[in-house]
């Protein structure tokens, strides 16, 4: 399964006010008049162009089954009217909307995507976490009036399929009350026949407890793990957010995309594909671009990716960029090749084949393909000739 985030990191606050890096530090002071606070952003958060009917319809064309909206970050603003966020959410100032509203409309009313929900436990400058952080976290004062209400509150208003928690800030499951909370949320929550949440519940949590594991961003093992985790990763190579000064060679490839895509099924794994909205609530040209070219290759190819399983081996031995998935009860393998052989015949050191009772087809095709028994295991697949028009996509 694949998946798409919308997402934007207030990094700069972090960089510009607490490492102070000079080369924020001179934007601020270069771009902005004197005096110039980070809650003075509120008001230029504007989502004048924010659809959440288009975005809905770019993901369902993307070929993703679910998709993961931020609804608070580090820094606390929070894209609904929080109770316990006052003036600093998104219908208080900025948008004066409730996008996470809109956008599970959206997503409910006009695809068939599951909607799930980001959130950050901390809050970098939240008055009532740093005093508890300077007391080793004996004190709660932060979890029990602001983060736990308002996770409650998140959960009850807009019942999320997918719970993305993150930003633990250091502290342990215990400071968060996440067991607590989470035994609310699988036995007493609108949400507890479908909810799945992830690992990052307190130090120490992550890759270790959790219904799937993110292990840490952009994880990719290459090999197949024992529980079920996910590939959190980013289009643009070095930014979660938005860059205007991002350059055409700072984003992945739909041929990048594609092999991370498939080495993370094969390897048991879901993908979670990051794109950055604008300030006014844009998904920009490239974004658009390289998920709807995703959704053009999995319409071909999508069978070789949803609903699988891995399979014995996850990657061909002789042929590098083959990787495997399977349907055990289909008796279907997948060999996915992300380069078409010159000589027109593929080799699989893998499947063992036996003449008469297996078949082998490509994808996108429709016609058997001629193979042959190569040594003691494998085969060697004759592929059709085809024009550039003819190749599946």
């Amino acid at each position: 399964m694949w998946c798409s985030r919308a997402i934007s990191f207030p990094l700069l606050r972090w960089y510009w006010q607490k490492e102070k890096r000079q080369k924020y530090v001179n934007f601020m002071k270069d771009n902005y008049p004197s005096g110039f606070k980070y809650e003075d952003f509120g008001p230029l958060f504007t989502a004048t162009f924010f659809n959440a009917n288009q975005w809905a319809d770019i993901f369902q064309a993307s070929g993703a089954k679910y998709i993961v909206l931020t609804s608070k970050h580090h820094e606390g603003f929070t894209l609904w009217g929080s109770e316990y966020s006052w003036n600093w959410n998104a219908v208080d100032e900025g948008p004066k909307r409730d996008i996470v509203k809109e956008l599970e409309v959206a997503i409910r009313n006009r695809t068939d995507l599951h909607f799930g929900l980001y959130y950050s436990l901390f809050e970098w400058f939240h008055p009532l976490f740093l005093e508890d952080e300077s007391s080793s976290f004996h004190k709660r004062q932060f979890p029990v009036s602001k983060m736990l209400p308002e996770l409650y509150e998140l959960v009850n208003k807009y019942r999320p399929e997918v719970l993305w928690s993150d930003g633990d800030g250091g502290a342990p499951d215990h400071y968060w009350n996440s067991t607590g909370f989470l035994a609310w949320l699988y036995n007493d929550s609108p949400v507890r026949d479908t909810v799945v949440t992830n690992d990052r519940w307190g130090k120490g949590s992550i890759c270790t407890h959790g219904g799937y594991y993110t292990c840490a961003d952009r994880y990719n093992p290459g090999h197949l793990l024992p529980h079920k985790w996910e590939n959190c990763m980013t289009i643009d190579k070095f930014s979660w957010g938005y860059r205007r000064d991002a350059g055409i060679g700072d984003y992945l490839t739909i041929e990048e995309l594609v092999k991370q895509l498939v080495e993370t099924v094969s390897c048991g794994g879901n993908f979670l594909m990051n794109i950055g909205p604008t300030l006014d609530g844009i998904i920009s040209t490239i974004f658009e671009e390289r998920l709807r070219q995703m959704g053009t290759w999995l319409k071909v190819n999508g069978e070789a990716i949803y609903e699988t399983q891995p399979w014995r081996s996850q990657n061909d031995t002789i042929t590098p960029d083959v990787w495997y998935t399977s349907k055990p009860k289909e008796k279907l393998v997948y060999a996915i090749f992300l380069k078409w052989p010159t000589s027109g015949k593929l080799f699989l050191g893998q499947p063992k084949a036996t003449g008469g009772a297996t078949e082998v087809e490509l994808l996108g095709h429709g016609q058997p393909l001629k193979w042959i028994s190569w040594e003691h295991n494998g085969i060697v697949v004759e592929l059709p000739q085809l024009t550039v028009d003819q190749l599946p996509l």
